[in-house]
């Protein structure tokens, strides 16, 4: 562990260095906004919500707007994005939740937002972090993908994941520490064809010269 946590802190330096401003591309104005976001983002790409999203929250700029309609008149707004039917139905029933139970606002617990529809752990962790600050590392298929690589968990379930880089990382940086992990995964350490040429975690990461 004290092995793992030096590497740890040598991979957390190299984030400060590259992503100093790391935050989540979903593009939002408030936590209304980044929760639908969020929910959207799943199994889609943070390019299609935000291409979405502008005229949707144009059209339903909070919950209560968006409690009232139906979710037939919500597809045509998200129709671009995967999964839309299912997720247009999730979103407004969210929204009716938020009005009837939390006044219109986004709750500031975990298990709030988990009760909510279409929320699941990772959704509530990244919006409780990137809307209101608190600590916690979301897991993504990036954040999956670079644990394993590096050596900081080999579990496949994200919650565990999640547990094993909050052990490794300080409390203070678990919010930065999600937020730049997955632009390393997105744009340097992808799935294919990771940027391993001068790769400034090429000597933490255990995964080298398998591609």
């Amino acid at each position: 562990m004290k092995a793992k946590k030096a590497r740890a802190a040598r991979v957390l330096a190299v984030m400060e260095a590259l992503y100093p401003q790391a935050a989540t591309e979903l593009e939002h104005r408030n936590p209304f906004e980044l929760l639908i976001a969020t929910v959207l983002s799943a199994q889609a790409t943070d390019a299609s919500v935000n291409r979405a999203t502008p005229a949707l929250f144009a059209r339903y700029p909070d919950a209560l707007a968006l409690a009232q309609a139906s979710p037939e008149e919500v597809e045509p707004y998200i129709k671009t994005i995967g999964l839309y039917r299912s997720k247009a139905k999730n979103i407004v029933l969210l929204a009716r939740r938020l009005v009837e139970q939390h006044g219109g606002q986004v709750p500031l617990d975990k298990a709030s937002l988990r009760e909510l529809p279409g929320v699941g752990w990772k959704t509530a962790t990244v919006v409780l972090g990137a809307a209101f600050g608190v600590p916690g590392i979301a897991v993504d298929t990036h954040l999956t993908r670079l644990a394993g690589r590096l050596g900081f968990s080999q579990q496949k379930n994200p919650e565990k994941i999640g547990a094993d880089l909050e052990r490794l990382f300080p409390k203070e940086k678990w919010v930065f520490v999600h937020h730049a992990l997955i632009l390393f995964g997105r744009y340097r350490c992808t799935a294919r064809k990771p940027k391993c040429q001068d790769c400034p975690l090429y000597s933490d990461c255990l995964s080298k010269g398998a591609w």
